[in-house]
């Protein structure tokens, strides 16, 4: 955690105070208020998170306190991540650990909350946040479903091949260490420079993962996978803590064919050890041991989604001006010269195109009507290729467009392969 605090001190009604972190005894009071709403690993979570994560800062812990009892009866976490949408950097602040005591309810904490940690992400120059957050309730905050979160890819211990003692020892496997760390950033790197909205994960975050995350709710173990040679050829990480009851795959490097099925006997053999009823993998629709188990059957049992906010649309748009230029120059609207109008009922944005190149982007306050018009939750699915402009327009009779400026729409904000790989 950083050393530099920016206190912040709010009276609230009811003799209540939002507050950050502002000493040590703040980080335990948070801690201990998180494993009473949601159990020890959290707690152990939010010590981890507080004082050992590299992009934790004081500032971005908000609690509320009762000022008669000093006790916490709220709290709300802003953790720090870097993302890749496709070649460019965007900074998204998840909302997380959000709760309240009971008898603190309905009285508006998480609204306030909820408006300090916007504020902090406009401060600080964040493109997005994201929450995984309960159904429906952050609806109201400006959050729309818009990212996959949680895959679901089953497969049943009885669909898998077993380890003979006969066969040829091709691969070994041991735990990683920190060590390991520059060929891991290496082979994850690799794995994930497919997806067009990917994490971005540095040194310190690796030893973050290795050395911080034991008796956690992110508690995961890292595996090597070694050719004849000893060279490290793949790893693959394996979650202890998660949702249903089986084994939880949550992320791997690239792996060949044969390396695939020696980690799925070694996956089966675990899950029997580990007395796991079945496999789950976390992972892309597009990893290459999630292939190769749907080739032997694993079913897909649905996917929760993230829940994503769009701090400023202009801005956003703006960052992304590579990313549309190259889509225009590879479409039929090569060299493009045209205002684009995107309306989003509340306020607008206008896309100046001269040549095919995006030459401004800027908000324009209310308009009747633009090229494109959505709700302004809908622009967070459109922009992050998680729904097409065809399936919103099914799905909405509120948005709404006409002709060239569908064509246009499909072209700036095609489907997307994107996962999000945890940081802490």
């Amino acid at each position: 955690m950083s050393n530099a605090i920016q206190p912040y001190n709010r009276a609230l009604d009811g003799g209540l105070i939002l507050k950050s972190i502002t000493e040590p005894a703040d980080a335990e009071r948070i801690a201990a208020f998180n494993g009473h709403i949601f159990g020890d690993m959290v707690a152990g979570m939010t010590r981890s998170l507080i004082h050992h994560h590299p992009a934790s800062r004081p500032e971005y812990w908000l609690f509320v306190e009762d000022e008669a009892t000093g006790q916490v009866v709220s709290s709300l976490a802003l953790i720090e991540w870097t993302w890749r949408y496709e070649d460019v950097t965007l900074k998204s602040g998840e909302m997380g650990i959000v709760g309240t005591l009971d008898s603190y309810r309905n009285r508006g904490l998480i609204r306030q909350q909820v408006a300090r940690h916007h504020e902090l992400l406009r401060r600080d120059g964040f493109d997005l946040s994201h929450i995984q957050g309960i159904p429906y309730f952050y609806r109201q905050f400006g959050y729309e479903y818009a990212m996959p979160l949680e895959a679901g890819w089953q497969i049943e211990l009885r669909d898998l091949p077993d380890s003979t003692s006969d066969e040829p020892a091709v691969y070994q496997v041991r735990r990683a260490t920190c060590d390991d760390v520059p060929m891991l950033m290496r082979l994850y790197d690799e794995a994930n420079a497919a997806l067009d909205i990917r994490t971005v994960r540095d040194e310190a975050t690796w030893r973050y993962l290795l050395q911080h995350t034991a008796g956690t709710e992110m508690e995961a173990e890292t595996w090597l996978l070694l050719d004849a040679n000893q060279h490290i050829v793949g790893y693959w990480r394996v979650a202890l803590h998660g949702f249903g009851t089986g084994l939880i795959v949550s992320e791997t490097s690239r792996l060949r064919p044969d390396a695939c099925e020696t980690l799925l006997r070694w996956l089966k053999a675990a899950a029997i050890e580990r007395e796991k009823p079945y496999i789950r993998f976390n992972l892309p629709v597009s990893n290459d041991l999630l292939r190769a188990a749907r080739y032997r059957g694993a079913r897909d049992a649905g996917t929760y989604t993230w829940q994503m906010h769009i701090v400023d649309a202009a801005s956003l748009l703006r960052k992304l001006a590579p990313v549309l230029e190259r889509r225009v120059a590879a479409s039929p609207f090569a060299g493009l010269t045209k205002t684009l109008v995107i309306n989003l009922y509340r306020e607008a944005v206008e896309l100046r195109f001269e040549g095919g190149k995006l030459s401004q982007v800027q908000g324009v306050g209310f308009r009747e009507w633009g090229d494109i018009n959505l709700p302004p939750l809908l622009l967070a699915p459109l922009v992050l290729g998680y729904r097409s402009r065809e399936e919103l327009e099914h799905m909405y009779p509120d948005v709404g467009m006409r002709g060239e400026a569908k064509f246009l729409a499909d072209v700036l904000f095609a489907r997307l392969d994107a996962f999000l790989f945890t940081i802490y």
